[in-house]
């Protein structure tokens, strides 16, 4: 018997277009999400990055350990275009991963196309 609700990381486990963005989340898979996610090769995570906070090599730390699995990683930093540290892009391409920051509705459009054509990609998306 269920002794109240479960708070856990969001997850799911494959790889989903992005159906909606705003209000602070997203749509996919008839799922919504509250906050940021990383959309990976291993599933969709729930991502603890607000607009704003700093972009850490820690941050990608999922991502990084995906990385035998991404080409292109999508950075969508929120309503705005948000260049990447220097350290966190050379931390990207030492794994060889090739970064692409933009607004997260320009990187949510261009995950969904680089998904449909099977492409190795990944994103990291702020929610807005």
């Amino acid at each position: 018997m269920a002794k109240g609700i479960e708070i856990r990381d969001a997850h799911f486990p494959g790889r989903a277009p992005i159906d909606a963005y705003g209000n602070g989340g997203f749509r996919f898979a008839d799922m919504s999400h509250r906050g940021s996610l990383l959309c990976l090769p291993s599933g969709v995570h729930g991502w603890d990055v607000k607009e704003g906070d700093p972009l850490t090599v820690d941050a990608f730390a999922k991502v990084l350990a995906d990385a035998g699995e991404i080409e292109v990683l999508l950075v969508g930093t929120g309503q705005n275009l948000k260049p990447l540290p220097v350290a966190l892009k050379a931390a990207l391409k030492a794994r060889g991963i090739a970064s692409d920051p933009m607004s997260t509705g320009a990187a949510v459009r261009t995950y969904n196309i680089m998904l449909s054509e099977s492409r190795a990609v990944a994103a990291a998306l702020i929610a807005v």
